[in-house]
């Protein structure tokens, strides 16, 4: 099985000129946790869910008011992205993936084409979980 075989298709993305707030919306909108950020159509980082838990909107509102949590939100989301994420390609193998997950702790990987680096899927840690619930069943059947 390669990322092909297991990534979501055309992932939602933000470009580098979207704010926290955008971020936030188009999270919660599609209920995803992991966002590639693109400039021009090539992948330069990836937003996820606890970057933006980071910036702890509740502390900001506290100690500013609506006023500092406004001026937050407008931040853009290339300040606090992962910047050149680890991604894979299309035909990736199902078990580097696996070991790239485990090894970087991370929830998501982008998948670029390899000379262009235009995202064409995203893999996440619940595409992988798919993947081995079908591979117990088939055991288990």
């Amino acid at each position: 099985m390669t990322a092909r075989e297991l990534m979501t298709l055309n992932p939602v993305m933000l470009t580098a000129r979207a704010t926290l707030a955008d971020a936030w919306r188009l999270m919660r909108e599609h209920e995803v946790r992991h966002v590639p950020i693109v400039d021009g159509g090539v992948l330069i980082g990836i937003l996820s869910d606890r970057d933006l838990a980071r910036e702890d909107v509740a502390r900001v509102l506290m100690a500013e008011g609506a006023a500092g949590l406004e001026r937050e939100l407008r931040t853009p989301v290339v300040t606090v992205m992962a910047a050149d994420p680890i991604c894979v390609e299309p035909e990736t193998s199902a078990s580097e993936i696996l070991d790239l997950l485990i090894e970087a702790k991370v929830g998501a990987l982008p998948v670029v084409e390899p000379d262009t680096r235009a995202v064409v899927g995203i893999v996440s840690y619940i595409d992988v979980l798919r993947m081995l619930q079908g591979a117990v069943a088939t055991q288990n059947a």
